[in-house]
């Protein structure tokens, strides 16, 4: 079974992101860069399947610069088997996304597809979905279990009521949980080892796709502050307070 590992690569979760000077995008000049921590989480769990003896082969993907091998060869050292980076100098939206990951199915034929269910920077949650509806097959979003039976794939997912399980039939797409698993800890050598993967590049016009994006960035700017908080007396002045001014009380 060949598993096909989408992974993006975003501005660390550690750092405080801020605008740029017109307020066009995020500043990300001078930022730490990492891999999307939901997607590490899609690629610890198919080098898992891998290690079982489910899996025979791992692709990791990503869509960008020269500068993404760098998540890239992150996957290679986790234990993906090779890369493939799609040279784009824009940041695609969720659609475009979705059908460069889907002309890249119809190449290499994966029988699963993993995702992160969503990336930090923009929280869209919505490639893995178009991705199924693209590629017309079953989906498991927000997996935090998998269990492989032959053709069956049974998926554990994250609901706001609790806990989903479905029973899919492969090829699928899954988009991954932090709570699926925990990401493996990178030693020296798989990072040196990582480094004698190969790692092909594709140029985004060669795959036919047109990306052209439906939806326009207007501006990108920090939430306002909030306001400060008061200090009453006691709880009848909470309470009075409560009514007249936060109207929860009647």
């Amino acid at each position: 079974m060949k598993i096909l590992v989408g992974i993006k690569r975003v501005v660390d979760h550690n750092i405080r992101v801020r605008p740029n000077a017109d307020g066009t995008d995020v500043d990300t000049s001078t930022t730490k860069m990492s891999i999307n921590p939901f997607d590490e989480h899609a690629v610890e769990e198919a080098v898992r399947l891998k290690e079982a003896g489910i899996a025979s082969e791992i692709v990791a993907v990503t869509i960008g610069t020269t500068q993404h091998q760098d998540v890239l060869r992150h996957a290679l050292a986790m234990g993906a088997d090779r890369a493939i980076l799609v040279e784009s100098d824009t940041q695609l939206a969720s659609l475009a996304t979705a059908k460069v990951l889907h002309a890249l199915v119809q190449q290499e034929q994966p029988q699963v597809v993993m995702l992160g269910k969503q990336a930090i920077d923009d929280d869209a949650a919505e490639v893995g979905q178009m991705l199924a509806a693209l590629w017309n097959v079953s989906q498991g979003t927000f997996a935090s279990k998998l269990v492989f039976a032959g053709e069956k794939l049974t998926v554990t997912r994250e609901i706001d009521a609790g806990q989903e399980t479905l029973e899919l039939t492969l090829p699928a797409v899954i988009t991954a949980d932090l709570r699926l698993n925990e990401p493996r800890y990178l030693k020296l050598p798989n990072l040196m080892q990582a480094k004698k993967k190969p790692l092909a590049t594709l140029a985004l016009a060669d795959l036919g796709v047109d990306t052209t994006s439906k939806l326009k960035r207007l501006s990108v700017e920090e939430p306002p502050a909030r306001a400060p908080g008061i200090r009453v007396a006691n709880v009848q002045e909470l309470l009075e307070k409560l009514r007249t001014e936060a109207r929860v009380l009647s």
